[in-house]
């Protein structure tokens, strides 16, 4: 079963990197301020282009304990007086001010700031604290990379940046709207539910994108083990009758990536047989629940979370913080504002459901101006990919369309 380890930690890398995030990756310490001028990590010519008519001001917010972060704040040029704001709340790992995507896929943040801008929206997109730089670039300082508490930072440095935002002579303090992805919804929600007790005026509106609509152990839960069981369900088991044979077996792997595929081989298959180690009761076919499951709770070390041997330290730390604080279901609900939530029905790190229970949650609390857009085909970083190997990309146009028509009509 050492084939199966490999696995889990394929599984894991997906996670652990950043935990409910895009899985952002991090840059060399060479890459220099020139990519904030290309915004999305594309040409700089396109950047320029997609900034047109937006005066792009860079600004530093102190976060304290040592750490001045930069941010750039943005307005439509010629604007004059006090403008409704957005601010960008990332997904979780160390992210830049534009959640730039690894393998040059662009960022999340740049189209949605640009959208904003062209509805007479200032926007606000900062440097997570350990950030220097656009790619990410991470500090060397492991006190401001590892921070005790480090959720609670997080959160604490969001309403920095609110304050920041409020006292701007750009902006108008009654009109600032939160836009969070993935952590980032659970940073809004958290802020929005609560705005006293962190010291910030509360937001004019709320939008989610990729909802942490559950607790953190489920979601972890689920990326690192029951995804696994939802992928044979949905891929091997032809005939859905919850159990394999060797041919639905066989057939599920192909397809699939080689080291996926090696992986769930030596889980299902002993030559071309059913495992025999895995098939308990011996009648030639594999319960993809009661009998893959078994053998994948055991070789992911599902039961002894948080503490699983693949997630390092900090992770550990990062996952039993954000235990300490409600889900979205839970703060946003006290929220009387208005919120849009928006998730891809393919999003394997904040299931769909997630966010319907989320929703359903502020609607039962009264808030009468909430939506709810789940869109077919989409994955966690809001682009259209395939189910179960997600690719980076930018937000799909719908999404883009939807919050903008959004903003424009609680402007």
């Amino acid at each position: 079963m050492t084939a199966t380890k490999n696995y889990r930690k394929l599984t894991i890398g997906l996670t652990a990197a950043a935990i409910l995030a895009a899985g952002v990756g991090v840059a060399s310490a060479d890459v220099t301020g020139s990519a904030l001028a290309g915004g999305s990590g594309t040409s700089a010519a396109a950047g320029r282009s997609g900034w047109d008519g937006i005066t792009r001001e860079q600004v530093r917010i102190d976060f304290g304990k040592g750490w001045v972060t930069d941010a750039e704040l943005t307005y439509p040029r010629g604007a004059r007086g006090r403008l409704p704001v957005v601010i960008f709340l990332h997904g979780s790992g160390h992210n830049d001010m534009n959640q730039t995507l690894p393998d040059g896929k662009g960022s999340t943040f740049v189209p949605l700031a640009q959208a904003a801008g062209r509805e007479g929206f200032a926007t606000l997109r900062f440097n997570k604290r350990g950030v220097t730089d656009i790619g990410p670039v991470e500090s060397t300082d492991p006190a401001q990379l590892l921070p005790d508490n480090p959720y609670r930072q997080i959160q604490l440095d969001a309403a920095s940046v609110i304050r920041f935002a409020a006292k701007s002579p750009k902006v108008d303090p009654s009109k600032i709207f939160l836009v969070g992805h993935s952590e980032g919804t659970n940073v809004a929600a958290n802020l929005a539910g609560d705005p006293g007790k962190y010291g910030i005026p509360k937001p004019a509106g709320v939008v989610e994108m990729g909802v942490v609509g559950k607790p953190i152990k489920d979601l972890l839960t689920f990326q690192i083990y029951g995804r696994l069981l939802l992928q044979m369900h949905d891929e091997f088991d032809i005939d859905g009758d919850g159990l394999l044979t060797a041919t639905e077996a066989a057939d599920g792997l192909v397809g699939q990536p080689k080291a996926e595929a090696d992986q769930f081989r030596s889980v299902l298959l002993d030559g071309r047989k059913v495992s025999a180690a895995t098939d308990r009761n011996h009648d030639g076919r594999i319960a993809i629940d009661a009998e893959a499951g078994a053998v994948l709770r055991k070789t992911t070390h599902i039961d002894d979370y948080p503490n699983l041997p693949d997630l390092d330290p900090y992770v550990i730390s990062y996952a039993k913080d954000f235990a300490r604080f409600p889900t979205v279901s839970q703060a946003l609900p006290k929220f009387r504002g208005p919120t849009l939530m928006l998730n891809g029905e393919n999003d394997l790190q904040t299931p769909a459901r997630a966010a319907i229970a989320a929703d359903a949650a502020v609607a039962a609390a009264g808030n009468k101006d909430h939506k709810l857009v789940i869109y077919p085909g989409m994955a966690h970083t809001m682009n259209i990919t395939p189910k179960f190997h997600p690719e980076f990309g930018e937000p799909d146009k719908q999404v883009i369309t939807e919050i903008q028509g959004w903003l424009k009509s609680h402007r």
